[in-house]
């Protein structure tokens, strides 16, 4: 299988769900000012949309869309525990929260990588996107992630967006327990190991 991703973007979570499982995947680095891989090829000719990650499977079929990447992953390896048993309420609790990170964090502070936004937008997004962050810090309480003991595919989803707060200088220091769990995901060898291999460590 290969991964098509750029360094630090959403692909970074089923990246570090590859490291995690210990499957046999071949990242492939996609420029996505210019949609080209690094052989030249045109990005666009495997995902039309144009954004990361795609997974290519070995017998030529793709896979787009973070949260569908990582749910396959973790049906590839599930001694891994990464995701709860098809079919039972964990595992639509499971996809309950990578429709919430996809839909409310991911979707509402993408824009703010725009170095074009204008500030009264800038800071409507960021309200929003703050309130989001105050429910996510209630729901977590005091659990160590956000299916309580079990580490899964949406903590890993919820550490890469936590991960961008430096790109558009956002303080995240009123939700401490945020801060902690991303220390403690971010402790693991497996996360570690990812962002070594795209120069984010």
């Amino acid at each position: 299988m290969k991964l098509y991703y750029s360094s630090g973007s959403c692909s970074l979570s089923p990246h570090i769900a590859i490291c995690e499982t210990g499957l046999d995947v071949e990242l492939v680095k996609v420029d996505l000012q210019s949609h080209t891989l690094e052989n030249g090829d045109n990005y666009l000719d495997i995902n039309p949309c144009g954004y990361v990650p795609a997974l290519e499977l070995d017998n030529g079929d793709f896979l787009y869309e973070g949260p569908a990447i990582v749910q396959y992953l973790a049906g590839l390896a599930p001694d891994k525990n990464l995701a709860p048993a098809p079919d039972t309420f964990e595992r639509a609790k499971l996809q309950q929260w990578l429709n919430f990170l996809s839909t409310e964090l991911h979707k509402g502070v993408a824009p703010l990588f725009n170095p074009a936004m204008p500030d009264e937008a800038k800071a409507i997004l960021v309200e929003g996107y703050s309130n989001r962050l105050s429910q996510l810090a209630d729901a977590l309480g005091n659990k160590d992630y956000l299916l309580g003991e079990q580490y899964s595919m949406a903590d890993i989803y919820l550490f890469v967006i936590l991960s961008w707060h430096p790109y558009f200088d956002f303080d995240a220091s009123p939700w401490p327990t945020l801060q902690a769990f991303q220390e403690r995901v971010g402790a693991r060898a497996a996360v570690q190991q990812a962002l070594k291999e795209e120069g984010l460590a």
